[in-house]
């Protein structure tokens, strides 16, 4: 144990000590607070392209009603359209918007003619067909005689209520499923991260010691096991060091960079035209927001979020450090070995996206079982809260087969560790679990 804990020791001290890792460590919160304000500045910038257009409305369609908006100028004119086409530079206007007379009322298709040197960008499309589709819709209720309370009646909004079964049960909101799904998603991919980014820390660091021979010398004071073990349990503690850091740092930027700029999260959604958001609803939908996440059993999602955490993390880990022990100084070479270990993490992450939407689905339950796939789906679960039996049953399995891998692939580690100059096949792989040394 003396050896192991010497060895942990060396793997973390020797990374965490590294001005790269400081370096890698204390800049990305930095980047990624940059990356915000950049982005911040790009949503919130407003094109200098302006518009003036003449607008030719004979049959009083629009009546006027088109707003001027931002750089996008309206005018009505009584000019013929030739005569504007004409003379379009001379008045000083960049373009003609004609409005034809509606044949039929009833039509839910009305097309207008836009003239101009260039197609209208994107944006001053979007506008024109807004405020060009607000005023048709008054035109319309006009010419039909309707009540404007009997149409605004129409406009309901639907919302879905969660009552419990049986009186005095658990209640829930109509945002239950949305938090629920958001906190999975969000513990899914920090799987995934976790098992792709340190995994493949852990060959790398295995590699570097083989290729350049320091493990020979290691071996011979140390078991080959106790030296795998010590190296994952190392690298492992290094990432977690740096996920600490990140956690504390990236929202505390985040944070002084919203308010020294004073950037409001809410212009990220003006990407969408058109969607507005009542503050009222805002404001409620955020009450009831914080309200779910703290009726969610946090208790017992943390202490099973750990284990799967560490039985994901030793299991692929594991993986990554007998593929590191077994590949020469052809570093092309590892693709092949690697893509059994890949393509699980890979498949388990889109039945995450899967099970989100559908937790209780029968892919969803037997994927948060099956121990390959249950450190990333499972997590994903927890918020929605599966029956007692599939979490036992799931913990139990991924211990085991965790235990059962780490064993296995310090069996490979021993034999591939010293070998050097051969191509080694997965077949080997089989061969090198039950040799006996």
């Amino acid at each position: 144990m003396n050896k192991l804990w010497l060895i942990i020791q060396r793997e973390y001290l020797t990374r965490v000590t590294r001005k790269s890792f400081i370096l890698a460590t204390l800049l990305t919160p930095f980047a990624f607070a940059l990356f915000f304000v950049v982005v911040a500045v790009i949503f919130g910038y407003e094109s200098d392209d302006s518009r003036k257009v003449a607008v030719i409305d004979k049959s009083a369609i629009l009546q006027g009603a088109l707003k001027d908006e931002k750089n996008l100028f309206f005018k009505f004119v009584d000019y013929d359209l030739d005569f504007l086409r004409k003379h379009l530079d001379s008045l000083q206007y960049d373009a003609i918007l004609e409005v034809p007379p509606m044949d039929d009322v009833l039509a839910n298709k009305y097309t207008l003619y836009y003239y101009a040197e260039d197609a209208p960008t994107l944006d001053i499309e979007l506008m024109i067909k807004d405020r060009i589709r607000d005023a048709v819709r008054e035109y319309k209720i006009r010419e039909l005689n309707l009540e404007r309370k009997q149409l605004e009646a129409l406009e309901t909004r639907v919302e879905l209520d969660p009552e419990p079964l049986q009186e005095g049960g658990a209640d829930s909101s109509t945002i239950t499923s949305a938090i629920g799904a958001g906190i999975g998603m969000i513990m899914g991919f920090i799987m995934y991260i976790v098992v792709f980014v340190y995994g493949a820390m852990v060959m790398r660091s295995v590699m570097e010691e083989k290729t350049t021979r320091i493990v020979e010398v290691m071996i011979s004071s140390v078991r080959p096991f106790h030296l795998m073990l010590g190296k994952i349990i190392g690298v492992g503690a290094v990432g977690l060091t740096q996920v600490a850091v990140w956690a504390i740092l990236i929202p505390s930027l985040m944070f002084i960079v919203q308010v020294v700029f004073g950037i409001d999260t809410a212009q990220f959604s003006a990407m969408e035209p058109g969607a507005e958001i009542d503050p009222d609803d805002m404001e409620q939908m955020m009450a009831l927001g914080l309200r779910e996440i703290q009726n969610i059993n946090w208790w017992l999602i943390f202490p099973l979020f750990v284990i799967y955490f560490l039985g994901g993390y030793f299991m692929y880990s594991s993986f990554f450090a007998a593929v590191g022990a077994s590949m020469s100084d052809d570093l092309g070479e590892g693709q092949s070995l690697t893509l059994p270990i890949v393509i699980p993490v890979i498949l388990a992450l889109y039945i995450m996206m899967a099970a989100v939407q559908a937790p209780n689905s029968s892919l969803a339950v037997w994927s948060s079982i099956f121990p390959l796939f249950s450190p990333i789906v499972m997590p994903a679960r927890l918020a929605f809260n599966p029956p007692a039996w599939e979490i036992l049953v799931s913990v139990v399995l991924l211990i085991a087969t965790s235990v059962s891998f780490v064993w296995l692939s310090g069996r490979i580690y021993r034999v591939g560790i010293l070998m050097y100059g051969k191509k080694v096949t997965l077949k080997e792989f089989g061969k090198w679990m039950f040799r006996k040394m």
